[in-house]
């Protein structure tokens, strides 16, 4: 009998969540998607020393002499997590997502800004638009970015997504992809609730997922849903036929191990819900409905507040190696 992976891969597109170029090579997936940890935790193995020196390298050439170490290690973030990006696209036949600075996440402007940049040095690379995603917190004003992108023809991975309202404004966003984070979700109904544990099937994360997927397909999204952020196998094939689902590589080793018939779970063509009504989305109803919804809430301020210090560590990480590099 065929693995859970290579029968999860028959009904949806399986993504590696990692940084990790060996752990791409060994799985082969379609997709890749990273983020500030994931950058941080593969700058620091040996075996990508000369990746970081070379961004660093660049970075050092492109602020020109005089340049303070703290621009130098600006510009070398991006453009590490570019040259990741190159590498991981010699090997998977799809896409990258590459993410924006979060600090920069209630910030209209300088996302855009920050998003033409990254897309620049793709196509210097040689790399086309329809190979990257930009990745972006789902903000309000994260997702007014992704609009103004998308319209550019710069394709858009709306991450940290936890709950319908984003959901919704993402899609009428015209956003090419969202990431609801499902393990995340699953954290905070635990926390809150004081339970130890759910029912895959009952996983708050896995009913959140279905519910965008399923209102999706009822009016015709052209969004795609890629579940992320798994705690178990569990939450994995409760979501078979999702779209995309994006999977760390210890994840990804229990699914190829595993031989149990996979059944679907998620299928377009399935009849749609007559209970879901259609919501109309604007900034007012946006932030209306986020206040109320505490998990969406505490979860999306977590999540980028947790990649802001990734990106902190980062830049000490790179500062660091750049001050060994000058000697």
């Amino acid at each position: 009998m065929p693995s859970l992976l290579d029968q999860l891969k028959t009904m949806t597109v399986v993504v590696a969540d990692t940084g990790d170029i060996h752990s791409i090579e060994k799985y082969r997936p379609r997709d890749t998607t990273t983020n500030p940890s994931l950058i941080t935790a593969a700058a620091q193995m040996p075996e990508y020393a000369d990746v970081v020196d070379g961004a660093l390298t660049w970075a050092r050439n492109e602020a020109g002499a005089g340049a303070k170490n703290e621009a130098i290690v600006g510009l070398a973030i991006d453009r590490l997590a570019i040259e990741f990006g190159v590498r991981i696209l010699k090997i998977v036949p799809g896409r990258v997502s590459t993410e924006v600075d979060a600090r920069l996440s209630f910030d209209t402007t300088a996302t855009l800004a920050k998003a033409r940049q990254i897309i620049g040095q793709y196509k210097a690379a040689g790399i086309g638009t329809d190979r990257v995603l930009i990745k972006i917190a789902s903000t309000w004003e994260g997702i007014k970015a992704a609009e103004v992108l998308e319209k550019e023809g710069i394709h858009c991975n709306l991450t940290l997504l936890f709950g319908m309202h984003q959901a919704v404004a993402c899609a009428e966003a015209g956003a090419t992809l969202i990431s609801p984070f499902v393990g995340r979700i699953l954290d905070w109904y635990k926390k809150s609730t004081g339970k130890a544990g759910y029912e895959a099937h009952e996983d708050p994360g896995v009913v959140s997922v279905t519910r965008i997927y399923n209102y999706y397909k009822k009016f015709g999204h052209k969004t795609e849903v890629m579940g992320a952020s798994f705690r178990n196998l569990g939450e994995i094939t409760e979501l078979a036929g999702c779209d995309l689902l994006t999977i760390a590589p210890s994840l990804l080793a229990e699914l190829e191990k595993g031989d149990a018939t996979l059944p679907r779970k998620l299928d377009p063509k399935a009849a749609p819900d007559p209970k879901i009504e259609r919501l109309t989305m604007n900034e007012a109803v946006f932030r209306e409905m986020h206040e109320v919804d505490k998990m969406a809430k505490d979860k999306l301020a977590e999540g980028i507040d947790g990649f802001s210090k990734a990106l902190v560590a980062l830049e000490k990480l790179l500062g660091e190696r750049l001050a060994k590099l000058a000697n």
